[in-house]
């Protein structure tokens, strides 16, 4: 069995382990931040946990999403999306050309910089 490296995530994902050879992008995921995890973290997180609700009213551009199809499966993913949480929940609501590139390539994560948030932050992002 390959080595697995455990992340210290949000509570909600503390069963998730996180292959370092299976990264979406080709090396290995990254936690924390120069402020001692007060600030953003990098994980992997599983893209059935981010939650995307701008979906709906916004279209992507499929040559954009191809192109970086291709340039995931050569160099992997270069940009984590943003997202954030709020109450143990994922929510994103940049990086959707690299989210769906992510999902049309059968990857099961993506590299996310995670920020807390509240749910007035929440509310704010979806006017």
């Amino acid at each position: 069995m390959a080595n697995l490296m455990m992340l210290r995530l949000p509570s909600s994902l503390r069963s998730f382990s996180v292959s370092a050879s299976s990264s979406s992008n080709g090396s290995p995921p990254v936690i924390g931040g120069s402020s001692g995890g007060v600030g953003p973290m990098i994980v992997e997180l599983p893209l059935e946990k981010i939650r995307r609700p701008l979906m709906r009213t916004r279209s992507n551009d499929q040559n954009k999403v191809k192109e970086l199809m291709d340039s995931i499966r050569q160099i992997g993913l270069q940009v984590p999306i943003d997202v954030i949480e709020v109450d143990g929940a994922y929510y994103g609501f940049s990086g959707c050309h690299r989210y769906e590139a992510h999902q049309k390539l059968g990857l099961p994560t993506i590299r996310c910089k995670i920020r807390k948030g509240t749910k007035e932050t929440l509310r704010h992002h979806l006017r």
